[in-house]
This record gives structure tokens, C-alpha cells and sequence, in this order.
């Protein structure tokens, strides 16, 4: 029988506690949904923030934006690049529209190619709010440069909002009192948590929950997918 390791796909949380530093918060957030130009399976797609910052996340997301440009991913200062293909494009172009009609706000971006780019896969690094966890933009992984923000009024609600996905990939936890970050991070059902920054670590499994994939990559639990246990008793 072969063995067989899987790892999906995601629709990753991103949790910005209440007592979260926005200033490095953020840019953190967007560096975390945009990565790879939205092409990456731990992009941190939806980023749930409490009703009481609401209006200064808008305000700091608007501020950020300048600072992911679109471009050719060679050259240093892009942050998005193009779609992989014309086929992909038109699938995120397809989920922004979705996200209009049932009713989310685009913040920045939407739909089209962004300004100056007339032709090829480019899409506008794109940033809705208003978004509900029960709409298609919230459920289903676009694997572009979009960002649903949801709102949550507690702790609680924030971690029921995280794993209510079919998805448990990666997440994040982004706050200033790091044993409560650590708390709510143990709470999510994903296979990696990362806490304020996109870190990694060969040491550390990698893999996911539900449909994010079956087995874990990396470090010890990655070698113990290729071994067999052996017992010998007397």
C-alpha cells in the first residue's frame, strides 16, 4: 500500500487581538495575505478584528496599501506579481465580483487590472470589509491577492470565526500580551500558529487539518511518516 502525505489548501486566519500594536500589526497582516501574490497555500486571507478597531484598521490598511506596488516579481520593490496563468486570473477576478454581489465593501482594489497595466495577469491587491464568515469570499480559497476583513466582538467569537472553515492550514495571532496570544493560538484548529510575525522552522511539522491535508511534513513527524514501528516482546 502506498503511503501518502497531503497538504491542501487554506483559508487562514489572521487574529488581531484587541490590544494589538497596529503600526507592525498591519503591514504584518498584508505581507501575510499577499505573499507570493496571494499563490500560497498559509496566505493569510481572512483577518478577523474587533468592532472597537475597526475604523483604525481601515484607516492603517489604507495607509499600508502603497507599500505592496504590483510589478514584475523580479525586480526588489514588487510585492504582488501576476496571476500564474490567464485561467487563475480570471478565477480571482471571478471571486471579487462574488464578493460585490453579496454585499461586502471594497476597501481598496476590486476589480480589473491595476492602474498602468492594460494587459497580462495582474490583479489589484485587493482589501474587502463588511465581510461576513458564511460568504463565499470567506469560504472558499481564491489563492489571489484578497483580503476579507470580518469583525468579531470577543476572544471567543474570534477563535469560532477561525475554525469555522473547512480549511486548518496555518493562522496567525497578532497582540502585545504574548501568554494571550499563546491562549487563543492553542485554541485554533489549524496544524501550524504563527504569533505576530510570519516565522518558519525546519523543526516544525507542517501540514493541515480537515481539507487541508492528511499527515504532516518536516522535523520529527515528517521522518515518522516514512517509518514503520516494530515491537519485540518477551
Amino acid at each position: 500500500m502506498k503511503r501518502v502525505t497531503l497538504e491542501l489548501g487554506g483559508k487562514s486566519p489572521t487574529i488581531l487581538l484587541d490590544d494589538a500594536d497596529l503600526n507592525q500589526a498591519i503591514p504584518s497582516a498584508l505581507i501575510m495575505a499577499f505573499l507570493n501574490s496571494g499563490q500560497a497555500c498559509a496566505a493569510g486571507t481572512r483577518l478577523l478584528v474587533p468592532r472597537s478597531r475597526l475604523d483604525e484598521v481601515k484607516k492603517d490598511i489604507l495607509k499600508a496599501m502603497p507599500g505592496f506596488p504590483v510589478g514584475d516579481p523580479a525586480d526588489p520593490k514588487i510585492a504582488v506579481g501576476p496571476a500564474v496563468s490567464q485561467k487563475q486570473y480570471e478565477r480571482v477576478q471571478s471571486y471579487i465580483r462574488k464578493g460585490i454581489e453579496e454585499g461586502a465593501e471594497v476597501l481598496v482594489g476590486g476589480e480589473g487590472h491595476p492602474e498602468g497595466f492594460k494587459e497580462g495577469f495582474f490583479t489589484k491587491p485587493t482589501v474587502f470589509v463588511n465581510v461576513k464568515n458564511d460568504m463565499t469570499i470567506a469560504r472558499e480559497e481564491i489563492f489571489g491577492p484578497v483580503l476579507c476583513v470580518i469583525a468579531y466582538d470577543s476572544d471567543d467569537e474570534a477563535i469560532r470565526i477561525a475554525n469555522d472553515s473547512q480549511y486548518g492550514l496555518h493562522a496567525a495571532v497578532l497582540g502585545t500580551d504574548l501568554q494571550r496570544a499563546r491562549r487563543v493560538a492553542s485554541q485554533i484548529r489549524a496544524g501550524r500558529v504563527v504569533i505576530n510575525n510570519m516565522t518558519d522552522d525546519a523543526q516544525a511539522p507542517w501540514g493541515g487539518f480537515k481539507h487541508s491535508g492528511v499527515g504532516r511534513e518536516y522535523g520529527k513527524y515528517g521522518i515518522d511518516a516514512f517509518l514503520e514501528t516494530k515491537a519485540i516482546l518477551e
